[in-house]
């Protein structure tokens, strides 16, 4: 009664304390978020030079100029090749290394904190390394190669094989994720469904196609999407990677915000490098969409 004499109840009280503490996250996020996303919608509409005191209006003219340039649609071509050779590697070796951690008797602390330790390492300083791998003088590859008596490469000077190599350095400092997400969801995979099949004489085969592959549905249609979203927005490897970080040889590594990094700072064209960034937007927000069209459908096993 003494709550109530006071004009609100407990648990009103404690709804209004929620709120209070959820403004301020709020209003963070949209500062950092969605200011700067209107920001740049308004930017692209407009000849942008950051040199120049007049910004004259364009309307959708850098959308017409950004849709008619090559170099767009092949940093956009390469951003769906990293994704789409990237993500099945990432996949597919996560979910065998998963499978071999969880098979382990011993020393599964050790091996997850060995295989995630690429993941929370500065991503510069993997580019470099990698880079250094590839170099087709006297990097260790094709000294490799040389001692197998094998034709030495020249990996990220040559177009053919420039993206490729950058998406192995993607893979191999993304699947420490993977396992460490992967783990998580086949220790929550109930042991009593494989006691079961077992006992009516299912082979390993047999228990990871109809068993472990259909419980790890929401884990794997998860990490499919943020490797999508990670692999659409791929930088800093490029740029630390490719020849004179300029996305080459002949754009073959150039990535779409590579692309709209040189428009932006490099050109500095800002309206045009706007217009790129909420294509960009674009494309990530109907991602996000399928994601959530695909993970809040109820499934029965």
């Amino acid at each position: 009664m003494a709550v109530r004499a006071r004009g609100l109840s407990l648990g009103q009280r404690r709804a209004v304390w929620a709120y209070i503490f959820l403004i301020v996250p709020l209003l963070f996020f949209i500062g950092v978020r969605f200011a700067p996303t209107l920001f740049a919608m308004s930017v692209s509409l407009f000849k942008w030079d950051i040199l120049s005191p007049t910004k004259p209006w364009l309307g959708l003219q850098n959308y017409e100029t950004l849709f008619a340039d090559k170099v767009f649609w092949k940093s956009l071509t390469n951003t769906l090749l990293y994704v789409v050779l990237s993500v099945p590697l990432e996949l597919v070796f996560g979910l065998t290394f998963a499978l071999l951690l969880q098979s382990a008797a011993r020393w599964k602390g050790f091996f997850r904190a060995l295989y995630f330790i690429p993941f929370v390492t500065s991503t510069v300083a993997i580019s470099w390394v990698w880079r250094w791998m590839y170099e087709p003088t006297f990097g260790p590859l094709n000294k490799l190669l040389a001692f197998l008596s094998l034709p030495e490469q020249k990996y990220l000077a040559n177009p053919d094989q420039a993206l490729p190599s950058i998406v192995i350095a993607i893979a191999w400092q993304a699947v420490g994720f993977y396992i460490i997400i992967f783990l998580a969801g086949l220790e929550a995979i109930p042991a009593d469904f494989y006691e079961a099949a077992k006992i009516d004489g299912a082979h390993a085969w047999d228990l990871f196609r109809h068993i472990t592959l259909p419980l790890l549905n929401p884990t794997i249609v998860f990490l499919t999407v943020i490797g999508t979203i990670n692999g659409i927005q791929v930088f800093t490897q490029v740029l630390n990677m490719s020849f004179q970080g300029t996305g080459g040889p002949l754009d073959a590594t150039k990535s779409l915000v590579l692309f709209i990094y040189q428009q932006a700072f490099r050109s500095f064209k800002m309206g045009y490098a706007s217009a790129g960034t909420v294509v960009l937007f674009g494309i990530i927000l109907l991602i996000t969409l399928i994601q959530l069209k695909v993970t809040t459908r109820r499934v029965e096993y």
